[in-house]
């Protein structure tokens, strides 16, 4: 036989030892990944974001502010520069957060004391007034200074030790005694979405993903194989099916593929949901960023621009933060008074959620957002020798900028600039910050990963429940194909163990 007709068959059968004996180690993980990704449609992994200590924060007491910025900063008797000031309630006191870095210190506005440290009755008051609860009825588990299965990435680490407190309903609350703050939170039943959701989905065990070198190698690896794994299926069930000709003759009749039972199932999910199995599990291994393309335009340069420089304390004493207060609209709760600058001008951002915030400069009268024409100059001039190709206002989400939970700040300013790698950018108009950022190689990530894993295609965010029926149906498909993988796997290896024996 010429080598040329040979290559062919030896090329099938040797794709067919590899997905035969890759699936079988790896039929048990797709499952996971498939059944656990259906659960994480919607149940997140527990969090605390910045929506949920605003929407669970007290409303500042404007009457208890007695200190200026100035005067509370001066009690830390330091000569290095906040990169942040934020003035929020803490257990029933206004105080000043000063960030070096991540971590604040505390001084609170009514007399200038300064907080650090955090007593077991002090937590226990944040965590009960957090829940909305009874102090009475929680249960202290203990100071926690290692890692537990919702305290197990590197963000907690400098938080620690964590007070970690539980209520009857199952309610559970760690407390920062570094910060003062709610770390990390959940409920009875998110914690059971994450079980049967992100913790398999993610790999997310506690053993494993604390080695977080050793957790990010297993999941592109284990990606990487499995899109191979996909790929050797694709090309054999492509190889072996022949729809008009059905040239394989089985006791039933004649088929299209060489295969009854489960493997015949398996061979047709195969081609109809391959595509996507091999498409999702490959997208999957981008979401742990492997490859240097996929990271987003940084925007230092313009991010540096809009604020205008470090925060100048001193020039708040020309309107203080009760008077800031004041001059919010009637029915603003202000939860948060944040204390920055916006291309040089110290501003008050006064925010009861992201959704509801003001604008209070020192020198100007409050609005609602940041002019957008004001926003495009300072981009302009900071993005020099480059010029603004595209400038206009986003009201609602759009292909590079769409988010299935709403989270995203709307309106947004949308730039591009005219320079080689393509940069473009979303200025959040309600804090004058950068919201998002893409060059040419980002713009690749974004559908590759997010398209393709996560299927936020805007038309389908925006037809819901039609984004549910399209993904539900494609992840039913991939486990069926999954379960019958299974099966075959099961089978093989039975039959291996019984002929050893």
């Amino acid at each position: 036989m010429p080598m040329m007709s040979r290559a062919p068959v030896w090329f099938r059968k040797y794709a067919i030892l590899c997905h035969r004996w890759m699936g079988v180690t790896f039929c048990v993980l797709f499952a996971m990944w498939f059944v656990s990704g259906i659960v994480l449609m919607y149940w997140d992994y527990p969090g605390v974001g910045s929506r949920d200590r605003l929407s669970r924060a007290a409303a500042l007491d404007a009457s208890r502010i007695r200190l200026s910025p100035n005067e509370a900063f001066k009690r830390l008797d330091t000569t290095q520069t906040p990169n942040q000031v934020r003035l929020s309630m803490v257990d029933g006191r206004p105080a000043y957060r000063f960030h070096f870095g991540r971590l604040p210190s505390i001084v609170y506005a009514d007399n200038g004391q300064l907080e650090d440290e955090f007593p077991p009755d002090m937590t226990l008051r944040i965590a009960s007034a957090w829940t909305g609860q009874a102090a009475s009825a929680a249960k202290f588990e203990g100071a926690l200074t290692e890692e537990d299965q919702w305290t197990v990435s590197g963000e907690f680490r400098e938080l620690r030790p964590l007070m970690k407190y539980a209520w009857p309903d199952g309610a559970e609350v760690y407390v920062s005694q570094v910060t003062g703050e709610v770390a990390q939170a959940s409920t009875r039943g998110s914690r059971m979405g994450a079980y049967f959701g992100a913790i398999p989905h993610w790999l997310y065990f506690t053993p494993l993903r604390k080695k977080g070198l050793l957790w990010s190698r297993v999941v592109v690896w284990s990606s990487g194989i499995g899109t191979v794994m996909t790929i050797f299926g694709l090309a054999v069930g492509i190889l072996l099916y022949s729809p008009s000709e059905k040239r394989y003759r089985f006791p039933t009749g004649r088929s299209s593929v060489p295969y009854a039972g489960q493997k015949r199932w398996h061979t047709m999910l195969g081609l109809l949901f391959g595509l996507v199995t091999c498409t999702w599990v490959f997208s999957g291994m981008l979401s742990m960023e492997p490859f240097d393309w996929q990271s987003g335009a940084d925007g230092l340069q313009l991010a540096r621009a809009l604020r205008g420089g470090q925060v100048d304390l001193a020039k708040f004493g020309a309107k203080l933060p009760g008077q800031a207060l004041a001059e919010v609209p009637a029915g603003l709760r202000v939860k948060d008074l944040e204390l920055t600058s916006f291309a040089g001008q110290s501003v008050y951002l006064a925010q009861e959620s992201p959704e509801r915030s003001w604008i209070v400069p020192v020198d100007g009268a409050p609005v609602p957002q940041f002019d957008p024409a004001r926003v495009t100059g300072v981009l302009a001039k900071a993005s020099q020798p480059y010029h603004l190709a595209e400038v206009r206002v986003v009201n609602e989400y759009e292909p590079y900028y769409v988010d299935r939970h709403h989270n995203r700040p709307l309106p947004a300013l949308f730039v591009r600039l005219e320079d080689p790698k393509g940069s473009m950018y979303y200025v959040d108009l309600k804090t004058g910050r950068l919201a998002e950022g893409y060059v040419s190689g980002s713009r690749w990530s974004r559908w590759l990963y997010h398209g393709l894993h996560s299927f936020d295609l805007p038309w389908l965010y925006r037809h819901r429940p039609a984004w549910d029926i399209v993904v539900l149906t494609l992840m039913l498909g991939g486990t069926a194909l999954c379960v019958t993988s299974l099966v075959i796997g099961w089978r093989r290896l039975r039959q291996k163990l019984a002929s050893v024996v």
